[in-house]
This record gives structure tokens, C-alpha cells and sequence, in this order.
């Protein structure tokens, strides 16, 4: 029996899922339990943000009132990643 996996043939693809991403600017509002933060956006807007694997492993810190850029998916606009604080 053959199995049936996809492999990726080169690291264009591998890159190709990040290119779909929307960044925005954002103050952080309010820090919530397990390292998720409410961040306001452009235009009024609440977002759901959690931090980006280089500010968990560099350990930096976020507080409300943080400037922070958050990376957010076109398909889900109600949560995101903090990617860079200001």
C-alpha cells in the first residue's frame, strides 16, 4: 500500500502559506492570562493577539499601552500575532 503524503518540493511553498497575511498597528489595551493580549488596531477595531515565537523566545515584554505590530489572517480578522513592539 502506498501512502498518500504530500511533500513540499522546494522552500518557495514553505513561505507561500506566511505571504497571506495582513500587518496592522495596534495599541495594547489589555494583557489577559496565558500570554494573550486585546489589542486595538486601525479603525477601532479589537483584536485577540497572542506573541510571535521571537518575542517568547527573546523574552519581551508587553504592556497595555504597548504600540505593537500584529499580524493578522485574512480568513480569521478577530485574532492575530504580536510580531514587533514599538
Amino acid at each position: 500500500m502506498a501512502k498518500n503524503s504530500k511533500k513540499i518540493s522546494s522552500q518557495s511553498e514553505l513561505t507561500q502559506e506566511r505571504q497571506d497575511k495582513i500587518e496592522m498597528e495596534g495599541v495594547v489595551v489589555d494583557a489577559l492570562p496565558g500570554t494573550w493580549f486585546k489589542v486595538e488596531v486601525e479603525g477601532g477595531h479589537e483584536i485577540l493577539a497572542t506573541l510571535s515565537g521571537k518575542l517568547r523566545m527573546n523574552h519581551i515584554h508587553i504592556l497595555p499601552g504597548d504600540q505593537v505590530m500584529v499580524e493578522v489572517s485574512p480568513y480569521d480578522m478577530s485574532r492575530g500575532r504580536i510580531s514587533w513592539r514599538r
